[in-house]
């Protein structure tokens, strides 16, 4: 019996993976569940699944976990904060955990669950941006496994399962749907709004990561991602626009061999790898009609009217605090995009200039990575505060 902690419960992906958690009740349990501050959503999964630990980051939000816990007869412990949370991860509480804490925040909890030598299903790609080589190391001394969940990265892990694999991998292709604007010229793009950034054409997404899919950095944080996972540099990494968001990804062998990942859009998939591999369990996803879908359309992404994807290349070349600073200047940008306070090309210009002001300098511990991300927010929260 697998007992999981599943960090981001109230998230798309924390709720796919319960979906899944329900369907083996043989074989996995909920044990720890952990939102951020939706304290009423986290009741009613904590009424719904019987978790032994909840925890709410929100110290606001305590008490009435608490009290809410014990109105509803249930004998689930409430936790408060991310000590508290990794404490839990860290210890007998569970043996695998669903990283899905979106954002610089699910950093702490993820390592603690590397270092502890758990099987972590890694959906928290900032953790790997920011602290990459870190997290790969804490995880070969502590013995953890990583599965990723992302749905590209988890094709690759699928199409590389051996070292032998490994040894004769040629690049990694990327998939990714282009997001809802794909086709637009960058002057097409000067009146996007929050709500049509978020209107992702495949996945229901959290706000946050369907903005990043919009402007293409989601797929340049996944570029970062898949450096630290499968040790291949930049310049062996390639993405392609794939609108039908079928295949996931692929992998080309140095014998001209390639192999790719099939399915329908749909998280619990790669979850369902994460939990059971390398058996092969139920997910509740409907298996792959090809006669069905009938076409499968591949096209270069257009760096010019998404230049994220671009910055995200240059930041895994520069290397050492780089990427730390790429993704805090692009968390601050994004969120003042969705609080209408800069405009959605004012995105990429943010983050470039960030970057511009912070050259990078060798991330030799997480104090050094924390540092250039405080110092990348206050910088970019300027320039927001410019434009306003």
């Amino acid at each position: 019996m697998r007992r999981v902690a599943v960090l981001g419960a109230t998230g798309s992906i924390g709720t796919s993976a319960l979906d899944v958690i329900a369907r083996h009740p043989d074989r996995l349990r909920a044990c720890v569940l952990a939102a951020g501050s939706n304290v009423a959503a986290l009741l009613e999964l904590c009424r719904r699944h019987r978790p032994e630990h909840a925890v709410i980051d929100d110290a606001a939000g305590f008490a009435a976990l608490r009290d809410g816990l014990l109105d509803a007869g249930l004998s689930t412990q409430a936790h408060c904060g991310g000590e508290a949370l990794d404490a839990l991860v860290s210890g007998d509480a569970c043996d695998t955990v669903v990283a899905a804490i979106v954002g610089a925040a699910g950093l702490s909890s993820t390592l603690a669950a590397a270092t502890a030598g758990k099987r972590l299903l890694l959906a928290n790609k900032e953790s790997l941006v920011l602290a990459g080589e870190l997290l790969m190391q804490a995880a070969h001394a502590g013995g953890a496994t990583i599965v990723p969940i992302d749905s590209e990265h988890n094709a690759i892990f699928q199409c590389l399962p051996d070292a032998h694999a490994h040894a004769g991998l040629k690049r990694i292709l990327l998939t990714a749907s282009g997001g809802p604007f794909r086709g637009r010229r960058r002057d097409d793009l000067t009146q996007v709004t929050p709500e049509q950034a978020v209107a992702h054409p495949k996945w229901s997404m959290g706000p946050k990561i369907s903005v990043d899919s919009a402007t293409l950095m989601n797929k340049g944080l996944e570029v970062i991602e898949a450096h630290h996972l499968f040790g291949v540099d930049g310049d062996r990494i390639q993405v392609l626009v794939h609108p039908q968001s079928l295949v996931h990804s692929l992998v080309e062998f140095v014998d001209g061999s390639t192999l790719a990942q099939l399915g329908l859009p749909d998280m619990r998939t790669a979850l369902a790898v994460g939990f059971g591999w390398p058996e092969r369990i139920a997910s509740g996803v409907a298996g792959l009609d090809m006669l069905a879908h009938g076409r499968l359309d591949f096209e270069p992404p257009d760096l010019d009217a998404f230049p994220c994807l671009r910055l995200a290349f240059e930041a895994l070349s520069a290397g050492g605090t780089a990427p730390a600073v790429l993704n805090a200047a692009n968390e601050v940008a994004v969120s003042a995009f969705l609080q209408r306070r800069i405009g959605f090309l004012a995105i990429p210009a943010l983050v470039e200039d960030t970057l511009a002001a912070l050259p990078s300098t060798p991330a030799t511990s997480l104090a050094v990575l924390r540092d250039a991300d405080a110092q990348a927010r206050r910088i970019a929260a300027q320039a927001v505060g410019a434009c306003a």
